[in-house]
């Protein structure tokens, strides 16, 4: 182990930090490994460079934004569970707006199917258990899900909601009220 104490695993919770501080765009090898204060050939034995970095963080966020959706979830059904889902993802977003746009990184196939990106479509088909869907109509609501809930997140990070009334949260409240509309209605 290297003089600064360096693991992948705090190397990938540093670079975790500093996509939220900077962006995720702005995560690089050379930057967390100036937070350590050592040259970036000391991290060549833990991570492989910055996109393997990156893919860590990736998968760092998926597996905290899927354990808070399952606690999120647990004992609730129908619109209870639509909106805590939903709340899940907006207020993980304000809370760690790198991680959360690391969580979208797009990961290679392999990847992807062992990380905890299943765990997030598992999640949304708990929500859609209180609506009555066919098993090909869940699969279009899990993408409506995920749709609205990374649309609306990612326009209001961006400052889209700023300029405008009524309040962002008013709007958010009315958008899950909409969601569990159609859903019920989904099949009609």
């Amino acid at each position: 182990m290297a003089r600064a104490g360096l693991t992948p695993d705090r190397l990938v919770r540093a670079g975790a930090e500093l996509a939220d501080e900077v962006g995720f765009a702005h995560v690089t090898a050379s930057a967390v490994a100036r937070r350590f204060g050592v040259q970036v050939a000391s991290l060549y034995s833990h991570v492989r460079g910055t996109e393997d970095l990156r893919t860590r963080i990736a998968l760092l966020a998926l597996e905290e934004l899927a354990d808070r959706g399952d606690a999120a979830l647990a004992g609730r059904a129908g619109r209870d569970a639509l909106v805590a889902l939903g709340d899940v993802y907006r207020d993980y977003a304000r809370e760690h707006p790198g991680r959360y746009d690391a969580a979208r990184h797009r990961l290679d196939p392999q990847t992807a199917a062992a990380s905890a990106g299943p765990r997030h479509a598992a999640l949304s088909r708990a929500v859609l258990r209180g609506y009555d869907l066919s098993e090909v109509d869940q699969t279009h609501a899990v993408r409506l899900l995920g749709s609205v809930f990374h649309g609306f997140t990612s326009l209001e990070a961006a400052g889209g909601f700023e300029h405008s009334m009524p309040d962002a949260q008013e709007s958010w409240t009315r958008i899950l009220l909409a969601l569990d509309t159609t859903l019920r209605s989904w099949s009609a």
